[in-house]
């Protein structure tokens, strides 16, 4: 059981090994990105949420 466990570590460290980490700069991009897009879509799903809500008090009185 140890040694199963000892090669699948083993073999994690090899795969972190081959991975293509991100600079800083990237992740600091991709966070931005993924902020002011989150953004827009709360501000449109609240303009959408406000209209709809006007419109259906405007038809039921």
């Amino acid at each position: 059981m140890i040694g199963k466990v000892n090669e699948f570590l083993a073999n994690v460290k090899a795969e972190l090994k081959k991975v293509t980490w991100p600079t800083k700069k990237d992740t600091y991009a991709s966070t931005t990105v993924v902020i002011v897009l989150v953004l827009l879509c709360a501000v449109f799903l609240g303009g959408v949420d406000i209209v709809l809500s006007r419109l259906i008090r405007l038809i039921l009185g």
